[in-house]
């Protein structure tokens, strides 16, 4: 039987981030995050940001950099616009930045792949997707105008509709917002 240690711990809540373990996860788990620290001392847990680490075994998948960018904002950080479409692959949308929606203001210093803004998102317009907290792809339709060709959008809502993403209804909706604009 395998003892159930405060790496296993953490690797385990780690597998459901994409790698990704914070401090504040330690302290939910019950771990002293200073635990955190000394794992990452001893190799195998690699220091990205205060109170952010990544486990060197746990492979990337690609979705590495939207995960991370919602964790380094931090609590009630959630992907928006663009950011959203590219994780659904939708608009061919592949932006230089990651956009995220933070419920206060960002003081922590972040790369410059990481745009960060203070916005109240309405709980309706927000959602998880493959455990990547970010606006539903209707808001993200919506917030992408001005960033993305309406063209593209259009597209990318007809996509979303067939794809399962938008509900019928919804896309309509989307659809003639976006036309009007």
């Amino acid at each position: 039987m395998l003892a159930h240690t405060y790496r296993r711990q953490l690797h385990e809540h780690a597998l459901d981030q994409y790698g990704y373990i914070t401090t504040r996860d330690a302290a939910d788990l019950g771990i002293p995050p200073v635990e955190v620290r000394k794992i990452a001392a001893r190799g195998g847990l690699t220091h990205i940001a205060r109170g952010l680490f990544r486990f060197d075994d746990i492979p990337h998948t690609g979705r590495e950099g939207f995960m991370e960018a919602v964790l380094r904002v931090g609590e009630g950080a959630v992907l928006t616009a663009d950011a959203v479409l590219s994780l659904h692959d939708l608009a061919l949308a592949n932006p230089r930045k990651i956009r995220v929606a933070a419920t206060r203001q960002v003081r922590a210093a972040l790369p410059p792949t990481i745009d960060a803004r203070e916005r109240h998102v309405d709980p309706k317009d927000l959602t998880v997707f493959e455990g990547i907290p970010t606006t539903t792809v209707a808001r993200a339709l919506l917030d992408a105008r001005g960033l993305i060709m309406t063209e593209r959008l259009l597209e990318a809502a007809r996509q979303a509709m067939r794809r399962g993403l938008l509900l019928r209804r919804e896309g309509e909706q989307v659809i003639r917002t976006l036309e009007s604009a």
